[in-house]
């Protein structure tokens, strides 16, 4: 099978891969638990790695990586390059506090000594998507590395060119990455020790149940369809300008993005014009100028399921599109209804809807399968007595929601299983093992 991967934006061909054989995979994964022998006994090694191998490729290669991520889905190269600076970000974070969260942690028991231990699990696989091709690589990819795991990598095929130099700039035998198809890379889950998927609910479920009948740690972090909950005392300007960055970064193409508008309606008039005139005033275009903000789609068929669920919310209220879609771009839209949309819509797309009280908008908040991330804006101490209602596992006030290396990342019910970042995601793929020690028998 041939891997072809296409510019979104001129929507010419960029190169052809040849999938590679299972069984050479699997030869992949032994070479690399090879090494990880070695790797996982010296955690002052797994640091310098990072410190003296990793984070001067990645400083080197920049410019290089963000180009070509740009290229094959179509991110803004301003947005690319400030997520290879965020991945910096994960790996300075990882250097400080990697020591820390894998010492063992004592325990008061009867025994002459109990401790926790983190031991790694050996060989985990990434299932990773094309929106933020680096990020979703490292956030899960170098805790376990430095726990002291191997690491296979199966990309999503329309970044097939940036997997491969990830592989380059990590430079190292314990990370490798692979070009097959998704259901090849189910069958690879038996081989490894664990797995990490980023991506649809749909394909989380299939790799859940292959992850289950084969009994290998599974972290998913799946769908989301975020509300972003406007109080009748939200500064409305500023709340505006962030609803707007939060719909349409990376196109709208991103788990956490704000895709749910329930605002108070006292001030639902406003907040519609004011979400109207950023979303008119964002630069729409070629991804490869500094000031583009918003690009093409990732792909011809990614905007015919964005432009089938536009039609759709046409028929459940209000639809208007500010500018002009053309080619994979598609134009900002606000949708503006009171009826339900259960659907996760993967593109520059608002909907807006009403709320008179606080119960009625958490009922709105938690009316999704999805439970990601939610925002809530206006004062705090009144946003923050909702916080417990909202079924999500991150909510924000008065800030878009992001994934940060210091805190945990991860959803409840459609949204996936597991968390990445923070102390709580570093041991995901770890073994806490129980140690307890008597002095005699």
């Amino acid at each position: 099978m041939t891997i072809t991967t296409v510019n979104p934006y001129s929507e010419e061909k960029i190169e052809e891969y040849e999938e590679e054989k299972l069984d050479d995979v699997r030869t992949k994964i032994v070479d690399i638990r090879r090494a990880q022998l070695e790797w996982r006994k010296d955690i002052d090694a797994r640091i310098s790695y990072l410190k003296n191998v990793l984070k001067p490729n990645l400083a080197r290669n920049a410019r290089k990586i963000a180009a070509q991520m740009t290229m094959e889905m179509g991110k803004p190269i301003s947005q690319s390059l400030a997520e290879v600076r965020k991945c910096v970000g994960l790996v300075d974070y990882v250097i400080e506090n990697a020591e820390q969260f894998l010492q063992p942690e004592p325990v008061r028991t009867e025994g002459s000594k109990t401790y926790v231990r983190f031991d790694p699990l050996g060989v985990v696989l990434l299932v990773e998507p094309w929106n933020f091709p680096l990020w979703q690589v490292f956030r899960a990819a170098i805790p376990a590395l430095t726990a002291g795991n191997g690491i296979l990598l199966k990309h999503a095929s329309i970044v097939t060119g940036s997997s491969l130099q990830i592989e380059a700039i990590m430079d190292t035998p314990l990370f490798k990455s692979v070009v097959v198809s998704g259901s090849n890379a189910l069958e690879l889950i038996k081989n490894v020790d664990g797995i990490s998927f980023t991506g649809s609910t749909s394909i989380g479920e299939r790799i859940a149940e292959t992850a289950g009948r084969e009994l290998k740690k599974a972290v998913l972090e799946l769908g989301g369809s975020d509300p972003f909950i406007v109080l009748k005392s939200a500064e409305l300007e500023k709340t505006a300008k962030n609803a707007a960055y939060a719909r349409l970064q990376n196109g709208g193409q991103s788990c956490i993005a704000s895709k749910r508008f329930i605002v108070h309606e006292s001030v639902y008039d406003e907040f519609y014009e004011r979400l109207k005139e950023e979303f008119s005033s964002v630069v729409v275009g070629d991804p490869q100028e500094e000031k583009t903000f918003l690009g093409p789609l990732s792909s011809k068929d990614q905007v015919g399921i964005v432009k089938k669920q536009i039609d759709e919310l046409r028929t459940l209220g209000m639809v208007e599109t500010i500018g002009e879609s053309k080619g994979n771009i598609v134009a900002p839209t606000i949708a503006r209804t009171e009826k339900y949309f259960d659907q996760e819509v993967f593109g520059p797309v608002a909907l807006l809807k009403k709320f008179r009280t606080h119960e009625e908008a958490i009922e709105l908040a938690n009316e999704t399968p999805f439970g990601l991330g939610a925002s809530i804006w206006g004062d705090p101490d009144e946003a923050e007595l909702i916080v417990p209602e909202v079924e999500a596992g991150m909510v924000f006030i008065n800030k878009v929601v992001v994934s940060d290396p210091r805190v945990p990342f991860g959803g409840v019910k459609k949204s996936g299983l597991g968390r990445e970042l923070s102390r709580y995601g570093f041991r995901e793929f770890t073994n806490i093992k129980t140690t307890w020690i008597e002095k005699s028998p």
